[in-house]
Protein backbone atom coordinates (compact mmCIF):
# COMPACT_ATOMS: atom_id res chain seq x y z
CA UNK A 1 0.00 0.00 0.00
CA UNK A 2 1.39 3.39 -0.92
CA UNK A 3 1.97 6.01 1.74
CA UNK A 4 -0.61 8.26 0.09
CA UNK A 5 -3.26 5.52 0.15
CA UNK A 6 -2.37 4.52 3.73
CA UNK A 7 -2.60 8.12 4.93
CA UNK A 8 -5.89 8.71 3.12
CA UNK A 9 -7.49 5.56 4.54
CA UNK A 10 -6.21 6.24 8.07
CA UNK A 11 -7.68 9.73 7.89
CA UNK A 12 -10.96 8.51 6.45
CA UNK A 13 -11.50 5.77 9.01
CA UNK A 14 -10.43 8.07 11.84
CA UNK A 15 -13.05 10.53 10.61
CA UNK A 16 -15.71 7.81 10.54
CA UNK A 17 -14.89 6.45 14.00
CA UNK A 18 -14.70 9.87 15.67
CA UNK A 19 -17.91 10.85 13.84
CA UNK A 20 -19.69 7.92 15.49
CA UNK A 21 -18.48 9.01 18.93
CA UNK A 22 -19.36 12.64 18.21
CA UNK A 23 -22.87 11.81 17.02
CA UNK A 24 -23.48 9.60 20.04
CA UNK A 25 -22.26 12.40 22.32
CA UNK A 26 -24.12 15.32 20.77
CA UNK A 27 -27.16 13.78 19.08
CA UNK A 28 -28.30 11.22 21.67
CA UNK A 29 -29.08 11.22 25.37
CA UNK A 30 -26.79 8.26 26.06
CA UNK A 31 -23.92 10.29 27.47
CA UNK A 32 -20.43 11.36 26.52
CA UNK A 33 -18.42 9.08 24.24
CA UNK A 34 -15.55 11.40 23.29
CA UNK A 35 -12.21 11.53 25.03
CA UNK A 36 -9.53 13.84 23.57
CA UNK A 37 -6.94 11.07 23.62
CA UNK A 38 -9.15 8.92 21.35
CA UNK A 39 -7.99 11.19 18.51
CA UNK A 40 -4.43 10.03 19.12
CA UNK A 41 -5.62 6.44 19.35
CA UNK A 42 -6.83 6.74 15.77
CA UNK A 43 -3.23 7.20 14.58
CA UNK A 44 -2.33 3.78 15.95
CA UNK A 45 -5.56 1.92 15.19
CA UNK A 46 -5.72 2.94 11.53
CA UNK A 47 -2.18 3.99 10.70
CA UNK A 48 -0.23 1.29 12.54
CA UNK A 49 -2.67 -1.46 13.57
CA UNK A 50 0.15 -4.04 13.70
CA UNK A 51 1.82 -2.11 16.54
CA UNK A 52 1.62 -3.70 19.99
CA UNK A 53 0.39 -0.31 21.23
CA UNK A 54 -2.65 -0.55 18.90
CA UNK A 55 -3.91 -3.91 20.13
CA UNK A 56 -7.37 -3.99 21.76
CA UNK A 57 -6.04 -5.03 25.18
CA UNK A 58 -3.66 -2.08 25.20
CA UNK A 59 -6.26 0.39 23.96
CA UNK A 60 -8.87 -0.63 26.52
CA UNK A 61 -6.70 -1.14 29.58
CA UNK A 62 -4.35 1.73 28.75
CA UNK A 63 -7.26 4.18 28.74
CA UNK A 64 -8.91 2.52 31.74
CA UNK A 65 -5.82 2.43 33.96
CA UNK A 66 -4.62 5.96 33.26
CA UNK A 67 -8.09 7.41 33.75
CA UNK A 68 -8.51 5.51 37.01
CA UNK A 69 -5.16 6.80 38.24
CA UNK A 70 -6.14 10.34 37.28
CA UNK A 71 -9.38 9.97 39.23
CA UNK A 72 -7.57 8.60 42.28
CA UNK A 73 -5.12 11.50 42.31
CA UNK A 74 -7.86 14.06 41.68
CA UNK A 75 -10.04 12.78 44.52
CA UNK A 76 -7.65 11.39 47.12
CA UNK A 77 -4.28 13.11 46.88
CA UNK A 78 -4.42 16.48 48.67
CA UNK A 79 -1.60 18.18 46.76
CA UNK A 80 -1.77 21.19 44.45
CA UNK A 81 -2.69 20.57 40.82
CA UNK A 82 0.87 21.29 39.64
CA UNK A 83 2.02 18.31 41.70
CA UNK A 84 -0.81 15.82 41.15
CA UNK A 85 -0.81 16.14 37.35
CA UNK A 86 2.82 15.03 36.86
CA UNK A 87 2.47 12.39 39.60
CA UNK A 88 -0.65 10.95 37.99
CA UNK A 89 0.91 10.91 34.52
CA UNK A 90 4.03 9.23 35.90
CA UNK A 91 2.03 6.59 37.74
CA UNK A 92 -0.21 6.04 34.69
CA UNK A 93 2.74 5.52 32.36
CA UNK A 94 4.46 3.31 34.91
CA UNK A 95 1.42 1.09 35.44
CA UNK A 96 0.74 0.70 31.72
CA UNK A 97 4.30 -0.49 31.20
CA UNK A 98 4.27 -2.70 34.31
CA UNK A 99 1.03 -4.39 33.25
CA UNK A 100 2.08 -4.66 29.59
CA UNK A 101 -0.87 -2.63 28.31
CA UNK A 102 0.97 0.41 26.98
CA UNK A 103 -1.12 2.65 24.75
CA UNK A 104 0.73 5.98 24.33
CA UNK A 105 -2.37 8.15 23.71
CA UNK A 106 -3.69 7.12 27.13
CA UNK A 107 -0.73 8.83 28.80
CA UNK A 108 -2.64 12.11 28.54
CA UNK A 109 -5.76 10.86 30.30
CA UNK A 110 -4.71 11.87 33.84
CA UNK A 111 -4.21 15.43 32.59
CA UNK A 112 -7.68 15.44 30.99
CA UNK A 113 -9.24 13.99 34.16
CA UNK A 114 -7.55 16.38 36.57
CA UNK A 115 -7.93 19.59 34.54
CA UNK A 116 -11.55 18.68 33.79
CA UNK A 117 -12.30 17.68 37.41
CA UNK A 118 -14.40 14.80 36.11
CA UNK A 119 -16.35 12.36 38.27
CA UNK A 120 -15.91 8.60 38.58
CA UNK A 121 -18.77 8.26 36.05
CA UNK A 122 -16.18 9.28 33.46
CA UNK A 123 -14.81 5.73 33.63
CA UNK A 124 -18.05 4.33 32.22
CA UNK A 125 -18.71 7.11 29.77
CA UNK A 126 -16.59 8.00 27.83
CA UNK A 127 -13.69 5.71 28.76
CA UNK A 128 -15.19 2.21 28.76
CA UNK A 129 -18.01 2.83 26.28
CA UNK A 130 -15.87 4.91 23.93
CA UNK A 131 -12.94 2.48 24.07
CA UNK A 132 -15.22 -0.43 23.20
CA UNK A 133 -16.68 1.48 20.25
CA UNK A 134 -13.27 2.41 18.84
CA UNK A 135 -11.98 -1.15 19.32
CA UNK A 136 -15.03 -2.70 17.62
CA UNK A 137 -14.73 -0.15 14.79
CA UNK A 138 -11.01 -0.86 14.38
CA UNK A 139 -11.57 -4.61 14.28
CA UNK A 140 -14.37 -4.30 11.70
CA UNK A 141 -12.54 -1.79 9.49
CA UNK A 142 -9.13 -3.44 9.64
CA UNK A 143 -10.40 -7.00 9.14
CA UNK A 144 -13.28 -6.58 6.76
CA UNK A 145 -12.47 -3.47 4.75
CA UNK A 146 -8.67 -3.25 4.83
CA UNK A 147 -8.23 -7.05 4.98
CA UNK A 148 -5.58 -6.77 7.70
CA UNK A 149 -4.96 -9.20 10.53
CA UNK A 150 -6.25 -7.22 13.50
CA UNK A 151 -5.85 -7.80 16.32
CA UNK A 152 -2.34 -8.96 15.48
CA UNK A 153 -1.64 -12.63 16.07
CA UNK A 154 0.99 -13.37 18.67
Amino acid sequence: MTNLKKSFLAGLFSFITISILTLLTYKTVYGVFLLASFGSSMVLLYGYPESPFAQPKNVFFGHFITTTIGLIFLNFVPFPIYIIIPLAVGFGVGFMILLNVTHPPAGGNPIIVIIGSVSFDYLLSPVISGSLIIIISAIAINRFILKKTYPAKK
